[in-house]
């Protein structure tokens, strides 16, 4: 029997690949859930939590302190097996194989990675309907596209419900786009996965060919995909300035750049919002740079009794802090809009 082959308590083909996908607010509800599966679950369980790339790896021993099961740190070549937790490392991809693990340096999607997008799509397309995906406390949209990856491909969609998650963008989102099969409370999570990781499979579905080749990006097994996913858009990607295309599922709008860089629309919008606060900051710290050395100049100058230099070395100095002071209250409109 192959490890795509692996049976339930009953004997029969059972769904046993869990990913769970988390941001903020997700430690606590991620700790709890892992408490409330037993040791002996039918399957594998893999946690993406979103953090910055080189926060520490503190999480498994966080779910080590609270679980029945096994937890581990990914790493790459792992066989994947039943009662163990595989968490994503630090700045690293974590993608499901068939029956073994991939921790992959690929490209960021939605200005994070780890990212749970990719695990999603990873597990979709190597073991279609062994997946149950589940999407938890969250900003954003995270979770929404890879989740209808696991959808399509024959997996469960499962989501916290969100009038119980600290954070309830994700979930919200993936209510909003994706044909979600239940939402449950996370007190009631772990009884659900449990009870769903017993039930036997449907046959296993042909993955469609576009989320075939996003799973190959993160994992670095794909060179330049122009042309492949959509039309061109009038937007630059965020984190290399290439080009980006636009992809629509089901009225969901994403974005990717040939590089494989991946943005949710409102993830692009953030990215964008960021980009244009440090350029206002580069503006700014180069006006009052300038305004500064102007004055210094024009003191020099009146020191050595250049008076019209010194006036007009000053008036120059006028008209950066002018633009300095243009910039400041520019900076303070944009917060006062995005609070």
């Amino acid at each position: 029997m192959s490890a795509n082959d692996r049976v339930g308590p009953e004997g029969r083909l059972n769904r046993d690949i869990v990913c769970v996908g988390a941001s903020a607010g997700g430690v606590e509800v991620l700790r709890r859930l892992a408490a409330d599966l037993p040791a002996d679950l039918p399957a594998a369980v893999f946690v993406v939590i979103h953090r910055g790339d080189r926060a520490p790896d503190m999480l498994p021993q966080l779910l080590v302190a609270v679980s029945p099961l096994r937890v581990v740190t990914a790493e790459e070549g792992q066989a994947i097996e039943r009662g163990t937790v595989y968490v994503a490392p630090s700045d690293r991809h974590l993608l499901v194989g068939r029956d073994h693990v991939h921790v992959r340096r690929g490209p960021h999607e939605n200005r994070t990675r780890p990212a749970i997008d990719p695990l999603f799509r990873s597990a979709a397309v190597h073991c279609s309907s062994r997946v149950i995906g589940v999407v938890l406390s969250g900003t954003l949209d995270d979770g929404t596209s890879g989740l209808m990856a696991i959808k399509r491909c024959g997996g469960l969609a499962v989501v916290q419900d969100p009038r119980d998650a600290v954070f309830p963008d994700m979930p919200l989102s993936a209510l909003r786009h994706v044909a979600v099969d239940h939402v449950a409370p996370i007190g009631e999570m772990g009884a659900l996965l449990v009870h769903l990781a017993a039930q036997p499979r449907p046959p296993a579905l042909e993955p469609p060919e576009k989320p075939r080749i996003e799973a190959m990006i993160p994992a670095l097994e794909v060179g330049d995909t122009s042309g492949v996913f959509g039309p061109p858009s009038p937007f630059t990607c965020p984190e290399c300035h290439g080009s980006l295309v636009e992809m629509v599922d089901d009225g969901f709008i994403r974005f990717r750049c040939h590089t494989g860089h991946a943005f949710t629309a409102d993830a692009l919008r953030e990215a964008q919002a960021e980009s244009f606060e440090r350029a206002v900051y580069d503006a700014m710290r180069s006006q009052e740079e300038q305004a500064m050395l102007a004055r210094r100049i024009a003191q020099e100058a009146e020191e050595r009794g250049y008076a019209l230099g010194a006036a007009d070395m000053a008036r120059r100095a006028e008209g950066y802090e002018e633009g300095a002071t243009m910039l400041r209250q520019l900076l303070a409109r944009n917060g006062r809009t995005k609070a």
